[in-house]
């Protein structure tokens, strides 16, 4: 047993608590000991709450959003102009933040100050995220060149999308982002996390569920042939294996490369992620992702192609599949998105191998069999990604899932953590620490090059990243409270671990540094309440009304 799990098992003795194995026989099955096929095959039909955790926790609901910093929604938490959209008042002993201040906001060091985003301003520009150019606007940790570095004020053949200069240093406050505020007040969030390394979406979501982008090698799409593509994978080693640091399709998808019908490289990663220690463990989980049901087939190909209309009523495909980390690994992949055999299936491996349509999160959830550990990705056009998303539809989506979560048994043992795959390139002025350095000299800066390479010997994994929100929303969370301790996205890849007992992914995955999310919880006693908002607004509703 990994000796962190040792201390905080002795920490937690009395967490596990009586009453959470059915019997001893299951419980031999989940540990590992000796046990009959029958009985193995019978683990597979027992409900989370049956199945030993570290602490009360049975249940884990990861809602895993895009291209959020952390000063982007939170930057004057919990000041609120109150001039436009949803009102917000904040509790009189709301704890600070480490936000924008007003030498931030009046004489910032970068070439614009930041300016308050309006509701009516909630679809704008996409930024520029990529590996290189966020290290570029921290500038050696005087975190001034956002404005040169990662800015996109103009939005070509999109008119309704809001840019101008300075674009890349503004802000929403609570008129905007009212249903996370919200959230903020009623549970616990942190305003000391990070991107595990810098970049875009698919390093953010492949450090998620294994903490690893190195490892990766570049595909062609159809044949999976072995290339070299500096897109796909970055300083490959003699046997073409390398890091991920940009946005290549999964090699295992159906769905990639614009269903196939385009010539782009694939990308494939080896070693093993949080599903494969889970199902080895008998532990039930799913990755949920708007989109991911087909729509027809194509050259004997699944094709995805749904779409909605965001706030502003521009047509979006759902389904991303760069979004899709666990597509990377053949282990877990679901290359053709076959359904899940029935909904009490949902959770277990059979066809479709734990990767799932939004749908049959839904589904499950109504059944009472939600699976112990559910990561859930929005539609394209509700995921917040800036361009084809927005903090409007975002709030749509975050709400009506907590909602349903809260309406239904399993939220008295639930935590739902609203996490984000990077910053889009949005400003941030807290510089991070770099635990892990970098030494190639066409795409690290400084800042990374100067630290040295602790996590293994591949190139391109610098980090931490800029700082993203972070919340934790359970019965068991601290109340109206913001916790300092420095985490990152494999926090939440560790928390898992601990909770189910699986151990750590091993090799040079950044869980085994992390810090944790321990004190964002009281597991002595829960505390806070369900708190139902409206999806639109994110108002609070009470007793029925706003």
């Amino acid at each position: 047993m990994d000796k962190g799990i040792g201390r905080r098992r002795r920490r937690s003795r009395r967490l596990i608590g009586a009453g959470a194995l059915a019997s001893a026989a299951a419980l031999a099955i989940v540990t590992g000991s000796a046990a009959s096929t029958a009985d193995a095959q019978a683990l597979h039909t027992l409900p989370a709450s049956w199945l030993p955790t570290l602490t009360p926790i049975k249940h884990v609901v990861v809602i895993f959003g895009e291209n959020i910093s952390f000063d982007h929604y939170f930057g004057t938490y919990p000041n609120a102009t109150n001039q436009d959209g949803t009102p917000f008042k904040a509790a009189r002993n709301t704890p600070k933040v480490n936000g924008l201040d007003k030498k931030l906001l009046t004489n910032n060091p970068n070439a614009y100050d930041p300016k308050r985003l309006s509701p009516g301003q909630a679809l704008t520009c996409d930024q520029n995220h990529s590996y290189g150019a966020e290290q570029a606007a921290f500038n050696g940790g005087k975190m001034d060149k956002f404005v040169e570095k990662t800015e996109t004020d103009k939005c070509t053949g999109q008119p309704i999308l809001f840019g101008e200069p300075g674009l890349v240093m503004d802000y929403y406050d609570g008129n905007t982002v009212t249903g996370l505020w919200n959230y903020a007040q009623n549970y616990a969030m942190s305003d000391n996390s990070y991107n595990t390394t810098f970049g875009p979406s698919s390093p953010g979501a492949l450090n998620l569920i294994s903490g690893q982008t190195g490892g990766a090698q570049a595909l062609t799409s159809v044949t999976h042939q072995p290339t070299t593509d500096s897109y796909a994978v970055v300083s490959p080693d003699k046997n073409g294996i390398g890091t991920v640091i940009n946005d290549p399709d999964p090699a295992y998808d159906d769905c990639s490369d614009k269903n196939h019908t385009a010539t782009e490289n694939l990308a494939s990663m080896q070693g093993k992620n949080i599903g494969d220690m889970l199902n080895q463990r008998h532990v039930t989980w799913g990755w949920f992702q708007g989109g991911f049901k087909p729509t027809g087939t194509q050259n004997g190909f699944a094709v995805c192609g749904a779409q909605h209309n965001n706030v502003g009523g521009i047509p979006v495909v759902d389904y991303s599949p760069h979004h899709e980390p666990f597509q990377y690994y053949k282990s877990t992949s679901n290359p053709k998105h076959l359904p899940p055999t029935s909904v009490q299936a949902i959770g277990q491996t059979d066809q479709a191998n734990h990767q799932y349509d939004m749908t049959d999160f839904d589904a499950s959830l109504k059944a009472g069999s939600m699976p112990a550990v559910s990561f859930l990705k929005a539609p394209a056009y509700e995921d917040a990604h800036a361009a084809n998303s927005d903090p409007l539809d975002e709030q749509q989506f975050v709400v009506s899932e907590i909602n349903k979560i809260q309406q239904s048994p399993e939220w008295r043992s639930t935590a739902i953590v609203l996490a984000y795959d990077d910053s889009d390139g949005w400003y941030d002025h807290q510089k991070s620490t770099i635990i892990n350095g970098s030494k190639d000299a066409a795409q690290d800066q400084s800042v990374c090059t100067g630290t040295s390479t602790k996590l293994g010997t591949t190139a391109d994994r610098c980090g931490y990243g800029p700082r993203l929100p972070l919340q934790v929303i359970s019965p068991y969370s601290k109340v109206n409270f913001v916790d300092h301790t420095r985490t990152d996205q494999t926090s939440v890849l560790q928390f898992v671990e601990d909770n189910w007992f699986t151990g750590r992914v091993g090799g040079s995955s950044f869980d085994s540094r992390a810090g944790g999310l321990w004190n964002m919880f009281n597991f002595w006693w829960p505390q806070a309440g369900k708190l139902p908002l409206d999806p639109k607004t994110g108002a609070v509703v009470k007793n029925g009304h706003h």
